[in-house]
């Protein structure tokens, strides 16, 4: 999938639309949508084509508990179009967008809910608005964010990845902590997968990192504490902490630019200056700790202690360092 062109005047029209419709009739699903049912997907793929050469793959796995519901409808209703123009800004030229919407597997009906890469503003609407807000979620302090970072493991192909060794991106965006263990049992359930054993969810991680740079999205500082500390033992300075929910989008597209080094992080806020100038503090604050991580914040060098670098998962960089004290 991800054929054809994109349209920002076309998107934006979309989004602008319905700014005013409640959330029932963006978000008409009241069940999983039978297309996005994951049980027995094989894969999902993201392929060049002629209108897109260089493909690279975004995934935004996106809570849909009740806790998280606003990113979603952020996206729906005028951040899109936003994200999809600043990564053209930054030199992003061939994107294409998937989009999972996560849930809790212990009592949700739709714990995983999986569209299609894309890249038009009609498709990539579709596929985002089809999503169940089921509002559910867990009555302790988990979601089955590991169900989503499996499927991207196993069940995602990219020729961005496949042809040029370039990893694709994933986003989650999320307020609780992953199951320690991925579940074999949930992964048969949901997905129609047979796994032997359960798999400890830092396995799981590791496992995504081969393909994927993958990144957690806290909503804001207020939700930050019960989330920030077990996902930076996963994912170190790839966990971002907004200051509002709404910035997920523009935040995402700074995140790729950097790791791209396409800019710097003062580019990447005069950029974002020309969209929103009002947000550009509270994103910049947001993406400063990870900029710093790999020398794109325009600050001088600390002393760095090399051999504490740490391997991806598979035996290259992984761009995080440990600043020495």
């Amino acid at each position: 999938m991800g054929y054809g062109s994109y349209s920002h005047e076309a998107h934006r029209a979309l989004t602008e639309a319905r700014a005013s419709v409640p959330t029932q009739g963006v978000f008409a699903q009241r069940e999983c949508h039978p297309l996005m049912n994951p049980f027995g997907i094989a894969a999902r793929e993201s392929r060049d084509s002629s209108d897109h050469p260089e493909s690279l793959a975004i995934t935004f796995a996106l809570d849909v508990t009740g806790s998280m519901g606003e990113i979603s409808q952020a996206l729906a209703r005028r951040e899109l179009p936003s994200f999809m123009q600043l990564l053209a800004d930054f030199g992003v030229l061939h994107p294409q967008v998937l989009f999972l919407a996560v849930g809790d597997a212990v009592g949700d009906r739709a714990p995983l809910q999986v569209g299609q890469f894309e890249s038009t503003a009609e498709l990539m609407d579709q596929w985002l608005t089809w999503s169940w807000l089921e509002g559910g979620g867990g009555a302790g302090e988990f979601e089955s964010y590991e169900l989503a970072l499996y499927f991207s493991a196993q069940h995602i192909e990219m020729d961005c990845y496949r042809k040029r060794e370039r990893r694709g991106y994933l986003f989650l965006t999320g307020d609780e902590k992953p199951y320690p263990r991925l579940s074999r049992h949930t992964v048969k359930e949901v997905l129609g997968d047979d796994l032997d054993l359960d798999a400890p969810t830092r396995a799981v991680v590791e496992e995504v990192q081969r393909s994927f740079e993958p990144f957690f999205l806290i909503p804001d500082l207020e939700r930050r504490r019960g989330a920030e500390r077990v996902w930076r033992d996963l994912l170190g300075d790839r966990v971002v902490c907004l200051e509002h929910p709404d910035d997920a989008c523009i935040a995402a597209a700074g995140l790729v630019a950097l790791n791209e080094r396409l800019l710097s992080l003062d580019q990447i806020a005069a950029r974002i200056a020309k969209v929103d100038r009002s947000r550009v503090g509270r994103i910049a604050r947001a993406l400063m700790p990870f900029a710093a991580s790999i020398e794109q914040d325009g600050a001088p060098l600390p002393d760095v202690d090399e051999s504490v670098e740490l391997p991806d998962a598979s035996g290259g960089p992984s761009r995080h360092r440990r600043v020495s004290r």
